[in-house]
């Protein structure tokens, strides 16, 4: 976690995030650690579109770009391709972590900026009246 707007997980039904102290705290623990984050290797990813997959030991997450290609001059039925950029392979434990601070993280927008719609189609409809 690169900064604190990111927060992990907090006590069990507390719903307050961890900071990076405590999630190390949490994951060695309880041992007092310090957490030093090194972003030298950090590279910036654009996705839109993503996949999972996962086994007892791992999950995997894919992350790409839908590319559209609309239809062509013979009629032919528009097609999307998902073109894979990336892979990040995490433990089940870290994979819960994740999912629940993305889970805050969007509470939090949706809060501040309103609900985000999902269905395509019902937000066009929202935009277009």
């Amino acid at each position: 976690m690169a900064n604190n707007d990111t927060p992990n997980i907090g006590p069990e039904g507390a719903g307050q995030p961890l900071s990076e102290q405590d999630q190390a705290r949490q994951q060695t623990g309880q041992q007092q650690v310090q957490v030093r984050v090194d972003e030298r290797n950090l590279e910036t990813t654009y996705a839109n579109a993503f996949r999972t997959n996962a086994t007892a030991e791992e999950v995997m997450m894919d992350f790409g770009l839908n590319i559209i290609r609309p239809t062509g001059p013979d009629g032919q039925q528009p097609e999307i391709t998902f073109q894979v950029t990336d892979r990040v392979i995490l433990s089940p434990y870290s994979a819960k972590r994740l999912a629940v601070t993305l889970s805050q993280l969007v509470r939090r927008h949706e809060q501040q900026f309103g609900e985000l719609e999902l269905d395509v189609a019902k937000r066009r409809q929202e935009t277009g009246d």
